[in-house]
Order: C-alpha cells, then sequence, then structure tokens
C-alpha cells in the first residue's frame, strides 16, 4: 500500500483584488433552526476552497447563532461571501468584521 500525500494548495488568488492583503474574517449569522442551513453556509467556503478556521454553533429555540473565523482570504472575498451568506432565505441577520479587531457595531447589517 502507497501512503496518500496529500499536496495542500497555496491559498487562492483573489482575481477581484489581486494586491489585497490575506486577513482573518470572523462572520456572526443568526438563522432559522433548520437541518440545511450549516450545510449551505459552510458550502460558500467549500466553493472557494476555503476551511473556516473554527466554527461555533448554538441552537436556541427556532434560531441558530453561528460564529465563523475564515482565515486566507482578501477582506473583499470575505465581503463577497458575506453578501451570498446574507441573500439566503433562512439567514436573518449577518455581522462581519476583521477578526483581529473589535467587532464594531456599526458594521451590522440586518436582512430582511
Amino acid at each position: 500500500m502507497h501512503a496518500v500525500e496529500t499536496a495542500y494548495p497555496a491559498t487562492r488568488v483573489d482575481a477581484w483584488a489581486v494586491n489585497s492583503a490575506h486577513c482573518h474574517a470572523h462572520y456572526r449569522i443568526i438563522a432559522e433552526a433548520e437541518p440545511d442551513v450549516l450545510c449551505r453556509l459552510l458550502n460558500y467556503f467549500a466553493l472557494q476552497f476555503l476551511t473556516p478556521k473554527q466554527v461555533n454553533v448554538n441552537r436556541e429555540e427556532d434560531l441558530l447563532s453561528i460564529d465563523i473565523l475564515m482565515d486566507g482570504l482578501s477582506w473583499h472575498r470575505a465581503q463577497v461571501i458575506g453578501e451570498k451568506i446574507r441573500n439566503l432565505i433562512s439567514v436573518c441577520s449577518l455581522e462581519l468584521w476583521p477578526a483581529d479587531s473589535v467587532r464594531p457595531q456599526a458594521v451590522a447589517t440586518t436582512a430582511r
């Protein structure tokens, strides 16, 4: 048997923001507690070949509170993914901020 070697790709270049530095992005999402919501959210990152650094999910009655910490993406890409997540019908609100800064209230936006 041969050992399988995994070659991890270098961080993906952001074609829309080539000169942008990579950052750590923190997503805070409130969504309806439906069985497929978490898969739908994480799929937006998977489609970009990105794996979250940390995911934390808490269910409180009919809502999920989801925190996702991402690294290896530009701020522009983080915002684009945030807009796509915000457009999911099950997502009630989304906040996005650089993870190395304090969570600003001004960045918070609510869908619906």
